[in-house]
């Protein structure tokens, strides 16, 4: 079999692949997110076997102990979450009133140094700014709560996915043995050498980016809580919780906690504090969090890892978003392959003797 044909029949096994995902999509969701959560624990897994705990019961063990850790998370995280996001969205028509005549008699001193609109053309631009995003959302939590996380959807996420990932943890190293018996023998170490280079980069964003997430919600909560800043848990976990998307929690974050505090605050100091506390998140994701856990040699740009979730997000819903990361990663992998062989190549060196190619400088 030729290159050119062994490259046809990749080409139509991963158009396949693209078809099926989209026409099964809706059912994808609990196999995905436990695949994902395999993926997540598999290196426990691997651990208790080395302490001498055979694979089922290795299994068993980590299986139990996570929907365990979950059960209490959903019963005494959540209903406090869900409960001061409800206060807060009540609340925040309020606040922001309260925050807007607090910043008025500053924007009215800075407005003639600064060239700035009048008031009244900067509240039509708000407006229309904030109406638009206020469609924007409400229109994707429709279509999230309609498409990806109906009753039918969440049933199966709650009752298929724990089977799932049980079965994928179990059998997690026979079914990576499996694929690599199917490999073609000629372009197997190749294609093993990308597989691992997909693992460590997706391992090392995936995973150090959830501990990432995690510690800053702890962090923004308990920082925001402590200076008394109303519904700072929600916004603080929010925060954290978004880091994922580069840039975006944050500064969401930030500009939340500022608002809330000029409307809740009469003192500039706490106002103050907050940007202190968001500051001091930053420097520490920026300088501690992210080199250690996630590393510098993942390989995602920010910016690539925003395309892919906004792409996955539109394309295939609350799927595409799980999804995104790991296509994001392999694709990563693979175009820097095909770089490093384009320029390794005489595409790009160009055939020695050819006359349209210019010859090297001299050093003369």
């Amino acid at each position: 079999m030729t290159t050119s044909q062994q490259l046809r029949i990749w080409l139509v096994t991963f158009a396949a692949f693209i078809v099926l995902l989209v026409l099964l999509r809706g059912i994808l969701l609990p196999f995905v997110v436990g695949m994902a959560i395999a993926y997540f624990l598999d290196p426990v897994c691997d651990m208790l076997e080395r302490w001498g705990l055979s694979r089922q019961w290795a299994t068993a063990v980590v299986t139990l102990l996570f929907v365990v850790l979950v059960v209490v998370v959903l019963v005494s995280i959540v209903p406090v979450l869900l409960q001061e996001l409800t206060d807060f969205l009540s609340s925040l028509p309020d606040l922001l009133k309260q925050a807007q005549k607090r910043l008025i008699p500053l924007y009215q001193s800075l407005r003639w140094r600064l060239h700035l609109p009048a008031l009244a053309e900067l509240n039509n631009m708000i407006q229309d700014r904030l109406g638009s995003a206020v469609t924007w959302l409400a229109q994707a939590l429709q279509e999230l709560l309609g498409r990806s996380l109906a009753l039918a959807s969440l049933l199966s996420l709650v009752f298929i996915t724990p089977v799932v990932t049980f079965y994928l943890l179990r059998d997690w190293d026979l079914l990576v043995g499996r694929v690599d018996s199917l490999l073609p023998r000629p372009h197997a170490e190749t294609i093993r050498a990308q597989m691992v280079e997909v693992d460590r980069t997706l391992a090392g964003f995936a995973r150090g980016q959830a501990m990432v997430c995690l510690i800053l919600a702890v962090y923004y909560a308990s920082a925001l809580a402590a200076i008394g800043l109303p519904f700072g848990v929600v916004v603080g976990v929010a925060s954290g919780l978004l880091t994922f998307i580069p840039y975006v929690g944050a500064t969401t974050g930030a500009v939340i906690s500022i608002a809330i505090a000029l409307a809740q605050f009469e003192d500039w100091t706490q106002t103050f504090i907050v940007i202190g506390v968001y500051l001091l998140g930053s420097v520490l994701e920026g300088n501690v969090l992210t080199p250690k856990l996630v590393g510098d040699r993942v390989g995602l740009h920010p910016v690539w890892i925003i395309f892919a979730l906004l792409a996955g997000g539109t394309l295939f819903g609350f799927l595409g978003l799980l999804l995104a990361v790991p296509m994001a990663a392999a694709l990563g992998v693979l175009v820097r392959f095909a770089i490093r062989n384009y320029l390794g190549s005489s595409l790009y060196h160009g055939v020695p003797g050819d006359p349209d190619v210019a010859p090297p400088p001299s050093n003369d």
